[in-house]
């Protein structure tokens, strides 16, 4: 857990919900920036298995509780009395700053400061640490991993590692690397402990299950997929035969995170997957993956752990 980036929950739901429903123009660029961000994520995650660190202990999107503030941590490297605050940007474009103020230079419309977040974030952290009793040196970047990203009139001595830079940081770090002792694997360990799974800061749009659209939606492109025959699906857009298991259990995870309240039954995946496939293939399907709660008329089904 928390050892590679994770799609966070308002991700996933935004996920879900576009294709099913109209949503805003606010919510489609919310989407949009979440997608970017965990895509930034995911290419630093890459970047960094290219140095390994056997000594370094890597966590990867922690979101957690200080001075009763809630803050999120793309990434931490934690060797021995050292963290590595990285925060990652996949900024795109170019930008300038002008008296501590940030801007895209195509608009000219000022962006929140990253630093300003960054700063925010070591202060929780270590004041977390001081609570737990720990006396870590916190060393915080900015990691802007996108090669497409230009920042003008950057100040110099900032803790900025631009993509052309980024190969260099990991190397010295792969240098440095120092064996970790039983301390910092309890630090890991009580940080991935009050992790929090939901943040309140959350923006997701009230939605209803009678005005989703129903179908099997392609985990791929987010559109809706045809039968060919019981057991192969069909992508229009992307142009991909999908296995009809593999996209009913995509679809019964995503059916799940919509309405965690609804019981999973026979007849609710038959219809939120669109009535595409017969029921008694989604029968078949929700026997074989999942566990059968029987309760007479009333029977469900619960997901594996």
């Amino acid at each position: 857990m928390h050892d590679k980036p994770r799609k966070s929950k308002e991700l996933l739901v935004l996920q879900s919900l576009h294709p099913r429903m109209n949503l805003s123009l606010e919510e489609k660029q919310h989407l949009e920036n979440l997608e970017k961000g965990y895509h930034g994520e995911i290419a630093f995650y890459h970047q960094l298995k290219e140095y390994p660190l056997k000594h370094q202990l890597t966590l990867y999107d922690l979101l957690l509780i200080s001075n009763k503030t809630e803050f999120q941590l793309d990434s931490l490297l934690i060797r021995k009395n050292k963290i590595y605050l990285l925060e990652i940007k996949n900024f795109e474009g170019d930008f300038y700053i002008q008296q501590d103020k940030w801007y895209a230079a195509s608009t000219g419309k000022e962006i929140r400061n990253p630093l300003l977040q960054l700063t925010r974030s070591e202060f929780l952290l270590r004041h977390l640490l001081q609570q737990w009793g720990y006396n870590f040196s916190i060393e915080p970047y900015i990691i802007f991993i996108n090669p497409e990203f230009t920042l003008y009139q950057a100040p110099l001595h900032q803790p900025f590692i631009f993509r052309s830079q980024l190969n260099r940081f990991l190397k010295k770090l792969q240098a440095s690397d120092i064996a970790t002792t039983q301390k910092e694997k309890a630090l890991t360990q009580k940080l991935v402990s009050h992790h929090r799974e939901h943040s309140s800061n959350e923006r997701l749009p009230q939605y209803e299950y009678e005005q989703l659209e129903k179908g099997m939606v392609c985990s791929c492109c987010q559109n809706f997929l045809t039968a060919i025959t019981f057991h192969t699906l069909f992508c229009k857009n992307c142009h991909r035969e999908i296995n009809a298991e593999t996209a009913v259990i995509e679809n019964i995870a995503e059916f799940h995170l919509l309405f965690p309240e609804r019981k999973i039954t026979t007849k609710a995946i038959y219809e939120w997957c669109g009535r595409i496939l017969p029921k008694k293939t989604i029968r078949r399907i929700l026997a074989k993956n999942l566990t059968f709660v029987d309760r007479g008329g009333f029977s469900y089904y619960l997901l594996k752990n």
